[in-house]
């Protein structure tokens, strides 16, 4: 079976650098108009940057998403979103863990490779973000958080994909997909204008991981089976 990229997942990959660039570009431009805080320009830049490595399989993600969070815990600190300050700097911690895993998570200490993920570990994500969500909301709702429910479902959802993403589980975009999509109106309510903007790009950057993904996986499994039906 070759790898050789078929056309849709080429076309795949120039729509992702083009979003990359145009939200770089972006950032510059609002950062150079005052319009946006250097800092939030830089973790927008960054943002994009990391879910794009991402999307294609680069371990580099990692050190770029650390930075991003970085910055982010900052400024979603200064907006009052309380839980997402605290997610990105949970992520920071997360996204070490997740860099040696890439590297040295698979069998025999090798590079992982994208997999599926179990129904027990499923169902055991689905409890944690529960279970989360509920005690996120009434903490922040007793500390002044803005937004507090939807800033806790968010700040769950975001915690349960990327324990899913750090073992490369491909169902971490579908729970990336549903943070995103409720993420937009929440940051636009706050007068986060153009972080809302970063997160309608990362929605169609996870909806192209999520194929992307999956065409990798099932790719793998038919070698798999093809190298088995001849030995």
């Amino acid at each position: 079976m070759s790898d050789t990229p078929t056309p849709s997942r080429r076309s795949d990959t120039a729509v992702l650098a083009a979003l990359t660039m145009g939200v770089t570009a972006l950032a510059v431009f609002t950062a150079a108009t005052g319009r946006a805080s250097a800092l939030e320009a830089v973790s927008f830049a960054t943002g994009a940057v990391a879910v794009w490595l991402t999307v294609k399989e680069s371990v580099w993600n990692f050190p770029i998403g650390i930075v991003n969070t970085a910055g982010y815990s900052v400024v979603f600190f200064q907006s009052r979103l309380y839980g997402d300050a605290s997610l990105n700097v949970v992520y920071c911690i997360l996204g070490v863990m997740g860099w040696y895993l890439w590297l040295f998570g698979g069998e025999r200490h090798t590079a992982l490779r994208v997999s599926r993920a179990g129904s027990s570990e499923l169902r055991l994500v689905a409890g944690a973000v529960l279970l989360s969500t509920l005690l996120l909301w009434k903490t922040l709702h007793f500390v002044g958080g803005s937004s507090s429910f939807w800033d806790a479902l968010t700040t769950s959802l975001s915690l349960g994909a990327q324990w899913l993403l750090n073992r490369k589980r491909l169902e971490n975009w579908h729970i990336w997909i549903v943070a995103d999509a409720i993420y937009i109106p929440l940051y636009v309510s706050r007068g986060l204008n153009l972080t809302a903007m970063l997160y309608a790009v990362f929605l169609i950057m996870a909806v192209l991981g999520l194929l992307g993904w999956r065409d990798a996986y099932e790719s793998r499994q038919r070698q798999a089976a093809a190298a088995g039906g001849r030995s």
